[in-house]
């Protein structure tokens, strides 16, 4: 939860409080006209059943119910009215629940895509996500839970810190300003009488500016492994003192994410159709000289916390390998259960994607992502090993992305 102002040194003094207020007046009231933003009524419409999309599960139902389960869990802890938008619709979290007991229940049986369609035809609404301005499609990436090397102590290779959140990072919920805002969240710290944006990547690895501020819950190996486990939110490391923690996203600080992929095409370091995570790891290997000027490249800085289990959600429930997808949370139904239509690498003997085949299958929507920002993004979680690092280091497929929930009417007996 946004924190409210605060510092290590006592309150924030009324005298910012009312310069913020007059930054956030002026700053945002400027002539300049701005794309329209999609919203959650606009980012799924409703199809009709000769629409829906032939429901298939390449996993063969493997693991859904115990990604059911987790957004069970976390919709038991919500208001039982809470409304979520589905497009132009809305349902509480009780027609969520419902809905999730009984495709549960029915999915249990495992039964022939023809059934399966004919079921959910007569049961339940399908919803389709936009996609694309252009094309109608959704980008699927995917991530994975890294697995690494650490220590609780700086020592020997173990120079590169895993951050908890600083003391002096402050956290306004600027819906408390104007209904305007939305849920934009705005970061920084005190300077003197003024609040200004919070330290970005090179002042934070550089510069030394946590030094006192920030508690340090490892040191890893190689701060290529420390960049991508801030992208990918969590992870576990394994400690050379025996024991393995959880460490789980907390908190940003609060500058715009940026691809480093995206820096590496444009500098004509890597082809587009090259791009993957495994390649910018061999580009860094290959040109050490440029690892500051690349890592840099993102500003944005992730700040962990400890965690008992893992990998979480942004609904604080664990994640279910191949079940788990992060949207944009701000535009699609938090635990729903959806439909995905996208690409999944086949490998052969020695560990290489030989081709890509069709993946079609349910997942919860369970996570969100700093990257994952509109209609037309998807991330799945693909798990932990050797196959989920390759998988979602390679994987930039286009397809569909479908939400189900039960018709309002249903007055049928859940299977």
């Amino acid at each position: 939860m946004p924190r409210r102002f605060a510092t290590s040194t006592g309150l924030l003094r009324p005298a910012l409080a009312c310069i913020l207020a007059l930054w956030l007046a002026a700053g945002c009231a400027g002539p300049a006209k701005k794309k329209p933003v999609p919203t959650a009524a606009s980012a799924l419409v409703c199809i009709q059943p000769d629409a829906y999309p032939k429901f298939i599960d390449d996993m063969h139902y493997d693991g859904l119910a115990h990604g059911i389960s987790k957004s069970l869990a976390y919709l038991a802890r919500v208001p039982s009215e809470r409304r979520f938008t589905f497009g132009p619709d809305t349902y509480t979290a009780a027609h969520l629940i419902r809905s999730l007991r009984c495709f549960e229940g029915y999915a249990r049986s495992a039964p022939s895509a023809a059934d399966l369609g004919r079921w959910i035809a007569d049961n339940f609404r399908v919803y389709r996500a936009t996609g694309a301005p252009d094309t109608g499609k959704v980008l699927f990436t995917g991530y994975y839970e890294p697995l690494l090397k650490g220590s609780r102590v700086k020592s020997g290779p173990y120079r590169f810190p895993v951050y908890a959140r600083p003391d002096d990072l402050l956290s306004v919920d600027l819906s408390r300003f104007s209904d305007r805002f939305g849920k934009q969240v705005l970061y920084g710290r005190v300077s003197g009488d003024a609040l200004v944006p919070y330290y970005d990547r090179q002042q934070i690895d550089n510069a030394d500016v946590l030094a006192g501020k920030a508690r340090c819950l490892a040191w890893l190996k190689d701060p290529v492994d420390r960049f991508f486990l801030h992208i990918q939110g969590s992870g576990k490391i394994f400690l050379d003192n025996g024991q393995t923690i959880n460490v789980h996203y907390h908190t940003t600080n609060g500058h715009p994410y940026r691809s480093i992929g995206k820096f590496l095409i444009e500098a004509g370091a890597i082809a587009r159709e090259q791009m993957s995570m495994q390649a910018i790891r061999r580009y860094l290997n290959a040109h050490p000289e440029k690892l500051d000027t690349v890592l840099n490249a993102n500003p944005s800085y992730v700040f962990f916390k400890l965690e008992s289990d893992g990998p979480l959600g942004c609904l604080d429930v664990k994640l279910t390998a191949g079940r788990s997808v992060a949207t944009d949370h701000r535009l699609f139904p938090s635990a729903a259960l959806c439909f995905v239509q996208t690409q999944k690498p086949l490998i052969d003997a020695q560990a290489r994607i030989e081709r890509w085949a069709p993946l079609q299958r349910f997942v919860l929507n369970q996570d969100t992502g700093g990257a994952i920002r509109g209609p037309a993004r998807a991330d799945l979680f693909w798990g932990n090993g050797p196959y989920a690092e390759l998988a979602a280091g390679h994987m930039q497929h286009a397809g569909a992305l479908y939400f189900l929930v039960l018709k309002p009417g249903f007055h049928g007996p859940c299977p």
